[in-house]
């Protein structure tokens, strides 16, 4: 049996081609919210120096960019992610490298963000991962976490699980034609929210303080941690 790791770079190579726009129809366009509101959240400025881990096709960077941050770097797993995204924005090109964030080839203290969006779920070791965040952040730097998470509304929690578990992976299974990827979505989705804590995990890693907002009824989440 393969494990996390490769399981999860060969999903993402395989629905690359279909990504933007199955991100974009399955969230109704939120998800461009969501993005804009975590950055917002984290204050970040011109004069950050960017890294966005599990960096996917760049929408995240794409939208920092906006903010007026002009030294981004991105970072994924999947090549066929690096290269849509290398289509997207020519800035990228020689700033983005295969790489997971468990092992992060960088000095201490080389940037002062780090943002991830959608992407801790599938890291295959979370706390080791943000340890290599807090080693790689400069003092006082960020790291912004944008992740999906179980409504607290038993209401809006019924709805959000029949869409995830009924609607979406057929959906996502026409357009994309991988089978995995879109059962995976939401079978990892709630086991991560029963499991996961990411601000006790950030406080492990030794972050000094940590917020979480609750973004559409606490359909996702984001994490805010500072070094």
């Amino acid at each position: 049996m393969q494990d996390k790791k490769t399981q999860v770079k060969q999903m993402f190579d395989a629905i690359a081609y279909r990504y933007d726009f199955l991100n974009h129809v399955l969230s109704a366009g939120v998800d461009v919210y969501w993005r804009k509101k975590a950055l917002k959240l984290t204050k970040l400025n011109k004069d950050a120096v960017l890294l966005d881990v599990a960096c996917g096709t760049g929408d995240f960077a794409i939208e920092a960019k906006k903010f007026g941050v002009e030294n981004i770097f991105g970072a994924d797993f999947s090549l066929n992610m690096l290269r849509l995204f290398n289509k997207k924005s020519d800035w990228i090109v020689g700033r983005d490298f295969q790489m997971v964030a468990e092992k992060l080839p960088l000095k201490v203290a080389t940037v002062t963000n780090i943002t991830v969006a959608f992407g801790v779920r599938n890291f295959y070791n979370i706390p080791e991962a943000f340890s290599s965040f807090h080693f790689a952040l400069k003092e006082k730097g960020k790291v912004t976490v944008l992740e999906f998470s179980m409504p607290t509304s038993p209401l809006i929690k019924i709805f959000y699980q029949m869409y995830f578990k009924f609607i979406l992976p057929v959906i996502g299974r026409i357009i994309s034609k991988d089978k995995r990827a879109y059962t995976y979505l939401p079978d990892s989705v709630e086991e991560f929210d029963k499991s996961i804590d990411l601000v006790k995990l950030f406080y492990n890693a030794g972050f000094k303080t940590v917020k979480r907002y609750n973004l559409t009824f606490g359909l996702v989440q984001v994490v805010i941690a500072e070094k």
